[in-house]
């Protein structure tokens, strides 16, 4: 096996999503991928054996990094609307420290790529809002507060949140941080979602 082969995967993977940040006018075509990492395209395709293999590998990277994050919080978090707080600050700081892979997460690169790559997405999406179901439902059980159609909607609008300041951030060109203010929306959050007159 030759051991530069995965460096160069991710050095592929590093300058791709570097592209995506710094050149969002325009579509990544594996020529102009091929020019900023340094190698002709049939280099290129001797790593990845198209260019929606490489979306997917930046997809696969994001479930990573988020789904460890979140095992971190389910982990070192024990009240319920802490866990939903961290679970989306997690969530929207990866976001907010990989521009590029934000724009593949939120559709805005994938325009014109294989229908497969939303599919992984909302895969990812539904992932992300199972957690939060799950933390909701927990608590449920625990203090039999909230009917299941709460938890049920909870989640859904605790995700469309999340994804919608990802989507913000993609929109401002990345000046508008996901982070950025989250403190204060999450207490409006908490006081519809954890009040005792559920």
């Amino acid at each position: 096996m030759n051991p530069r082969k995965p460096a160069r995967r991710q050095q592929i993977l590093e300058v791709l999503a570097g592209e995506l940040e710094t050149q969002a006018e325009s579509r990544i075509t594996t020529a102009r991928l091929a020019r900023a990492v340094g190698v002709s395209e049939a280099a290129l395709y001797r790593h990845f054996a198209s260019k929606a293999q490489m979306y997917e590998a930046l997809i696969a990277f994001a479930e990573d990094s988020v789904f460890m994050l979140f095992n971190q919080v389910m982990t070192e978090q024990r009240d319920a609307h802490v866990r939903c707080h961290h679970l989306c600050l997690a969530l929207l700081r990866f976001s907010e420290r990989n521009p590029g892979i934000t724009r593949v997460l939120v559709g805005d690169a994938l325009a014109g790529e294989h229908e497969r790559l939303r599919v992984r997405v909302s895969q990812f999406f539904a992932r992300v809002e199972t957690q939060l179901r799950q933390v909701m439902r927990e608590r449920r059980l625990a203090e039999d507060t909230v009917s299941d159609e709460y938890v049920h909607n909870s989640a859904r609008l605790l995700s469309a949140v999340v994804t919608g300041h990802m989507s913000q951030f993609v929109r401002s060109n990345f000046a508008d941080r996901p982070t950025l203010g989250w403190d204060a929306r999450w207490h409006l959050l908490k006081l519809g979602l954890f009040s005792r007159a559920d």
